[in-house]
């Protein structure tokens, strides 16, 4: 970003992403391999959405942990939502909630910004 140019401010947007863990999981110990995609998610959110505050949610967890530690899928389609902190104590205004999305196959999947809307 040049010089004196200041950022627009962060505003609650919901995005879907696919992850390829298997470029990120390459050369990782079998035992570390699931917590390690945990944090490469987080990562990964941290970098796209802008927010230091991350929660994964329960069932991408369980989606990550289905074929046990050493098995991780190769890919995982997430949607990304950042939302306002409805916690006065937290220093943040923004966390990002990262969700799992089922999908039959990745093929020609891009990223997309969700508005709410149905699509026709």
């Amino acid at each position: 970003m040049p010089k004196g140019q200041e950022r627009k401010p962060l505003e609650a947007v919901t995005r879907d992403y696919t992850i390829n863990l298997h470029k990120r999981l390459h050369k990782i110990t079998f035992k570390q391999r699931a917590p390690r995609a945990i944090r490469e998610i987080a990562k990964f959110a941290k970098t796209n959405m802008l927010t230091t505050d991350i929660r994964v949610d329960q069932k991408l967890n369980q989606f990550l942990w289905s074929r046990g530690i050493r098995n991780v899928p190769k890919r995982v389609r997430v949607r990304m939502s950042r939302r306002r902190n409805e916690d006065a104590e937290s220093g943040e205004k923004f966390f990002t909630l990262v969700q799992h999305i089922q999908v039959p196959s990745f093929k020609g999947l891009q990223t997309e910004i969700n508005t709410g809307e149905a699509k026709n």
